[in-house]
């Protein structure tokens, strides 16, 4: 059995992607950051469905824990699914912070830079050993790096996704000689927790989120989580170092 690691699986986009590449036959290990509850419900799902899942705890924005989480990977890989490797890794976890330069804190832009972007650099370098040759990476970026997807506060926010743009062509290009091929999605205006629960705090904001979107609706978690599977599957074995928007033609 193939085995994919998704950070920041209990809830939202991290958790569909889980539960839609377990559909596919593989197992899964899931990360959570504040919501343990939320990656056992991810398990709960998977399970429900036959398919086999473990949580971990991470904190993407603390590379200092990445050694043991390495570790903890290789014992859970051989007593799980007594293999040395693993498949697919989805480097999805993060969050978002809305500020306008002229009040953003360098706390706060240190703070979206850890998770954002160092952390998916420094985690990939860490797990790269355990990453079986002709495996998958798929980065969870956002059309806020992109020109059609500029709204005012997100600066620092679309600044490292950006970053998670280039580092996913650097590294396509530098795994390549293994056979591990590299591939973000850029997520649109979807329906998650990000942002503090925005959509839930907002409602207001939907409507005119779709009307700007040309197929008329925001995103869902689902629609997001099917790309994700879609990449890392041998359906993709000849697609690497591209950036896939999938925001229902938003600002089309």
């Amino acid at each position: 059995m193939k085995v994919a690691i998704v950070t920041g699986a209990s809830s939202g986009i991290g958790q569909s992607a889980a539960i839609e590449i377990a559909r596919r036959g593989t197992g899964v290990i899931l990360t959570y950051g504040s919501n343990p509850r939320g990656g056992q419900e991810t398990v709960a799902a998977i399970e429900k469905e036959g398919g086999t899942a473990v949580a971990l705890p991470l904190d993407l924005g603390d590379s200092s824990t990445f050694a043991a989480f390495h570790d903890t990977v290789a014992r859970v890989l051989h007593d799980t699914w007594r293999r040395d490797t693993f498949d697919h890794l989805v480097n999805n976890a993060g969050f978002a912070r809305s500020s306008l330069i002229e009040d953003t804190t360098e706390e706060t832009f240190d703070r979206l830079m850890r998770v954002l972007l160092k952390g998916p650099y420094f985690l990939t370098q860490r797990l790269l050993p355990l990453l079986a040759d002709g495996g998958a990476i798929v980065n969870t970026s956002s059309n806020a790096a992109a020109t059609a997807g500029l709204e005012p506060g997100y600066s620092a926010y679309a600044s490292m996704k950006g970053g998670l743009d280039v580092l996913t062509r650097y590294m396509a290009k530098e795994f390549s000689p293994r056979g591990i091929r590299v591939n973000s999605v850029s997520p649109g205006s979807t329906r998650t927790r990000i942002g503090d629960d925005a959509f839930t705090r907002f409602p207001e904001v939907v409507p005119a989120l779709a009307a700007r979107t040309a197929l008329g609706r925001v995103g869902e978690p689902d629609d997001i989580g099917a790309m994700i599977a879609t990449l890392v599957s041998e359906e993709s074995r000849w697609v690497t170092a591209q950036n896939i928007e999938v925001s229902g033609g938003y600002n089309l």
